[in-house]
């Protein structure tokens, strides 16, 4: 994940996909956007699903120098050569993944709108830290996150902070001088317009 003047889209997968189309999406996303990273979020728990759908994005997103991290399952990552892990319930794991990775794996912490829980995952050895989301969802079960905990993180905190969750194109404007990230899935993958409209609609607004 690399530093930059404006906030980077890091790419999130939806949580079931047919791998053959998805994959054909996803290299079109990376050959004419600059991505930061993707995120494998599989709905399915079986070993075997998730390792399929890692192997096959692994080589679109090494092809073309992106890196792969996986929602919550870290031995994946390390058997099929990803990159690191996000893991979703704040810093709980981050020292046991950062024991089981290599030391130059990615670890991110979803951290919902807890500036405790973000600076615990940052004491713990997380590369970066994700909050949302940033309004009510009908599967939210905390408060939004509000862009007080980005404007202070920015202010206080060195290490990358990343949005997520519901992510509107007014929030965009809003976040884009005090975030480092935005975590696109839905807004992408699910919007009413082919994914790369979606997308170019957001980077109208971040830059």
């Amino acid at each position: 994940m690399s530093d930059a003047d404006h906030p980077q889209i890091y790419l999130i997968t939806p949580p079931q996909f047919e791998l053959s189309s998805f994959s054909n999406d996803l290299s079109g996303l990376l050959d004419a956007f600059e991505i930061a990273c993707v995120r494998l979020r599989c709905a399915s728990e079986a070993a075997e699903d998730i390792g399929r759908a890692a192997d096959n994005l692994r080589e679109v997103c090494h092809a073309r120098e992106v890196p792969l991290v996986v929602e919550n399952h870290g031995k994946i990552a390390l058997t099929h050569g990803l990159d690191g892990v996000h893991l979703t319930d704040g810093a709980r794991q981050i020292r046991y993944m950062r024991e089981l990775l290599e030391d130059d794996a990615i670890i991110g912490s979803f951290c919902e709108n807890s500036r405790h829980s973000g600076l615990s995952a940052g004491e713990g050895g997380a590369d970066y830290v994700s909050f949302g989301p940033l309004a009510e969802t009908p599967l939210s079960t905390t408060e939004p996150a509000d862009l007080e905990i980005f404007q202070w993180w920015s202010d206080v905190v060195e290490i990358p902070v990343v949005a997520e969750g519901a992510i509107s194109m007014e929030i965009v404007e809003k976040l884009a001088p005090i975030t480092d990230f935005f975590a696109l899935g839905p807004e992408v993958f699910s919007a009413s317009e082919p994914p790369a409209k979606a997308l170019t609609n957001y980077l109208e607004r971040i830059r």
